[in-house]
């Protein structure tokens, strides 16, 4: 009996010892060729991430009223002129415009009488209906009203506002040389091939020409003309 206890203890001892041994060369073996532990791909997975910018175009600053510096006498006379300017932003890659159109009243003239609702003040006749007039030539013998377009970056400004060598529509610049009739009928007014996030600014400025004597004899009372900027994406 104490012979068979003797043998099992030995082959305990021993299969312990040879155990103990296999794994002593496999921590080896790892230690000397690490990579033998790493698995095999099997498949891969790519995936995207996506953020979407929406597009944002406004007029960052709205164009204001306008109040004409100074008053006209009715009979002999006289010269008044006011501007307003608008700035967009936008993040839009191919840009922006801009139009300007007037209220129809009803009578094919921008201002109205606030009380009288006279028309004696005239649309601007000396543009061509398709381009503005190179500086402001008003009539001897009538009220008119017209306006004109300058931008803080030249290139802003639509074409049909920039003067070149004494001709508006072909280029130039912009200093308020290139007058225009308003109409009920939309007009481009400024124009960016590109975004504006610094706040692109664009001026507007209006004239109102009394000559003495004209015809019809504006009424004492305030005109008030009427107009409204829309903004577009390229």
């Amino acid at each position: 009996m104490e012979r068979s206890t003797n043998i099992a203890t030995h082959v305990k001892h021993s299969a312990t010892i040879a155990t103990a041994g296999v794994v002593l060369t496999f921590l080896t073996l790892v230690a000397i060729e690490p990579q033998i532990t790493h698995s095999q791909v099997q498949d891969t997975s790519e995936f995207t991430i996506q953020q979407t910018i929406t597009g944002e175009t406004s007029f960052s600053t709205p164009a204001p009223d306008v109040v004409m510096s100074g008053n006209i006498a009715g009979l002999t006379g006289g010269n008044a002129t006011g501007t307003t300017q608008f700035a967009v932003r936008t993040n839009n890659a191919s840009g922006y415009f801009v139009e300007i159109e007037f209220f129809d009243n009803g009578s094919d003239h921008a201002m109205m009488g606030d009380i009288n609702f006279g028309d004696e003040i005239r649309n601007y006749s000396g543009d061509n209906g398709l381009l503005p007039s190179n500086g402001f030539a008003p009539s001897a013998t009538q009220a008119e009203f017209a306006y004109s377009v300058n931008s803080s970056s030249s290139p802003d400004t639509a074409a049909a506002f920039r003067n070149g060598g004494g001709a508006c529509g072909v280029g130039g610049t912009d200093d308020f040389s290139c007058w225009k009739a308003p109409s009920s009928t939309a007009f481009e007014i400024a124009r960016r091939a590109g975004p504006a996030s610094d706040g692109a600014t664009t001026s507007v400025q209006f004239v109102v020409n009394v000559p003495s004597g004209a015809s019809p004899a504006p009424n004492a009372e305030t005109y008030t003309a009427t107009a409204t900027l829309s903004l577009f994406n390229i």
